[in-house]
């Protein structure tokens, strides 16, 4: 069962999840489908080999087991899939070090999609 990056990490792109993925299955979408690929990061569910690594590694509390996934974000686990058939628009994400928000600036992004942990 792959792990799933929910809607949680649009336009927050932490790159922590891909330092730690030892197969970079965590890609960047460089297509122009902006209406169905949002700006955020996305993991091939046919290259994830459920090592655990990504979801704890996540600053913004953005990543779940496909079967952990909270009812909100349900949507996000078919987006996931759908990298699979698109994938030459993607590109496995560079990591960039950036600084972690803020237990506020998380809070606030929960709060943006009603997501209450």
């Amino acid at each position: 069962m792959a792990y799933v990056i929910t809607r949680l990490c649009t336009d927050c792109k932490d790159t922590a999840c891909a330092d730690v993925c030892p197969v970079e299955c965590i890609y960047d979408y460089k297509g122009d489908n902006h209406s169905k690929f949002a700006n955020q990061l996305f993991i091939n569910p046919d290259e994830c080999i459920d090592c655990t690594n990504c979801e704890p590694a996540c600053p913004w509390k953005a990543i779940f087991e496909e079967d952990e996934v909270p009812a909100v974000f349900k949507d996000d686990i078919e987006i996931g899939r759908a990298i699979v058939d698109e994938i030459g628009d993607f590109e496995v994400a560079t990591v960039v070090k950036d600084h972690s928000p803020t237990a506020e600036q998380v809070a606030a992004n929960f709060a943006k999609y009603g997501y209450k942990p």
